[in-house]
């Protein structure tokens, strides 16, 4: 790969696999707290418990902070992922729950959300530092497949109340199922960037929590000669709150590499949940 395609790939693989085509740029800009009075999802329905949902104080203190997870940084989404539900137009209603929680959105409809930006802390090198222009051209694709190969997860924890939290991650789980051949992201003015999934497919989950279910989506990316991408999702209930996890790797993908949701994050996560 050259120099220039390695870097080209970097960028329409940030901007195609993985979604951010749909957030970057199409919102008003990010904030810590997730806005979900926009936007509903097929879970919706007449309450059959007395569940009450936390209030957006109650659900910070469970959102995590520095220190939480060791080996990680943890920090706002900022302007990256959407501020709203607004910005994510999907083309199949059936696989808008899927959509919303890679986008750091609740899945359903909420009565609060927050969400939170966890990334993996930069691994020191093992090799010298040498220039790039003393690099040769499988050097230069090493160092820059290893300066990406780290993993970045969106969390985002929502609140119901009655059975909303139930409902909302039963349209998760039959979006798993029914989505399988894909779905189209649209974003952007007037929905002039669209993103399309060829394929959404179940992975191994957690099993933390009440119940909890992971898929994979995976995209063709541009300027690559077809090869595809796949990024990793799991959506966990713990009681009328549901915890959402969107992890990438920009390294692996590069470089065909296999990764998931960390397990440490999800681990501290679940930890302020009990």
């Amino acid at each position: 790969m050259k120099r220039s395609s390695g870097i080209r790939l970097c960028v329409t693989v940030a901007v195609g696999a993985l979604s951010l085509a749909l957030i970057t740029g199409c919102s008003d800009g990010g904030s810590d707290d997730a806005k979900n009075n926009d936007g509903k999802s097929n879970a919706e329905g007449t309450t059959k418990n007395s569940a009450k949902a936390l209030s957006a104080a109650e659900l910070k203190k469970l959102a995590l902070v520095k220190g939480d997870v060791v080996g990680y940084e943890v920090g706002s989404v900022g302007k990256t992922y959407p501020a709203t539900k607004s910005a994510v137009t999907v083309d199949k209603t059936q696989c808008r729950p899927l959509a919303w929680a890679m986008a750091g959105q609740a899945p359903g409809d909420a009565a609060e959300a927050t969400n939170r930006m966890v990334t993996e802390a930069k691994k020191p090198s093992s090799s010298p530092s040498k220039s790039v222009e003393d690099m040769t051209e499988e050097e230069f694709d090493d160092a820059f497949g290893a300066a990406l190969d780290r993993t970045t997860t969106v969390v985002g924890l929502s609140s119901y109340d009655g059975d909303g939290a139930e409902k909302a991650f039963k349209s998760v789980s039959d979006g798993v199922k029914s989505c399988s051949g894909g779905f189209t992201i649209a974003s952007g003015k007037n929905g002039k960037d669209s993103q399309k999934y060829t394929g959404v497919a179940a992975e191994k989950a957690s099993n933390t929590g009440d119940e909890s279910v992971a898929f994979g989506a995976t995209a063709v990316m541009e300027d690559s000669g077809g090869e595809t991408g796949t990024v990793h999702t799991e959506v966990v209930r713990h009681g009328s709150t549901l915890v959402t996890y969107y992890t990438v790797n920009l390294g692996a993908l590069m470089s065909a590499k296999a990764y998931d949701v960390p397990s440490a994050v999800i681990d501290a996560q679940s930890a302020k949940l009990k």
